[in-house]
């Protein structure tokens, strides 16, 4: 016997109904504003059927396929590639920047003293589930961009300063984990998400109704 809707967690209906939407779309069954209308309304509604409600007319349900493409790229990138353990950034009166696919190591260590570091972790390949960062901040700016499934801990501590962490810390237990120390001395510290979660979903619809089309 199933068990009755609103018996079922909430998120794991969201998360069903969400899928089924990108599903549709990328097969060409919805258009673009009705994919983003609904999607709006399962990201905020508080009720399993209002829920359910927005892909009552739709009968394409996501398949094996689709789950591996959605695990590729949700899934935080771990990797066995041998690379340092440690990395050293310097930014003094200038700007450094590491973003892209890297390779992050256990610690990075960050003197920035008059210029900008900015670390951005949206497509980073993590080796370690920890990682910590050593910041030293002296009159400086320091931008660090994280995906939502990392979680950020902030320990490190301001003089006259700016230090904003808006990250989550609610991942799930094998997302990375980043640890920020150090000091931040008449200077700036951001942590924040570049892509909300609902670019990420738009995104990888759009990649899949892209390589659906390819594929006709």
């Amino acid at each position: 016997m199933s068990v009755i809707l609103e018996d079922r967690p909430i998120e794991q209906v969201r998360e069903e109904t969400i899928d089924q939407l990108i599903f549709n779309y990328s097969h060409g069954v919805i258009s673009a504003e009705a994919f983003e209308r609904r999607l709006d309304q399962a990201m905020s509604s508080h009720t399993h059927q209002e829920i359910i409600d927005l892909v009552a007319d739709l009968t394409l349900k996501a398949d094996t396929k689709y789950n591996a493409n959605k695990a590729h790229q949700f899934t935080p990138s771990y990797s066995n590639a041998d690379i340092d353990e440690n990395l050293s950034l310097k930014s003094i009166l200038g700007n450094i920047e590491r973003s892209g696919q890297w390779n992050v190591p256990k610690t990075i260590t960050i003197n920035s003293i008059l210029g900008e570091a900015v670390l951005d972790f949206t497509d980073a390949i993590f080796q370690h589930q920890h990682v910590t960062i050593k910041l030293n901040c002296i009159l400086g700016s320091n931008k660090i961009y994280v995906p939502d499934n990392v979680n950020v801990v902030c320990k490190s501590y301001g003089i006259i300063s700016s230090i904003e962490n808006k990250a989550p810390s609610m991942a799930t237990k094998q997302a990375p984990i980043i640890t920020i120390e150090g000091r931040v001395v008449l200077g700036s510290l951001n942590v924040e998400i570049k892509r909300t979660i609902k670019e990420k979903f738009i995104a990888f619809a759009n990649n899949l109704k892209g390589a659906f089309d390819v594929e006709k």
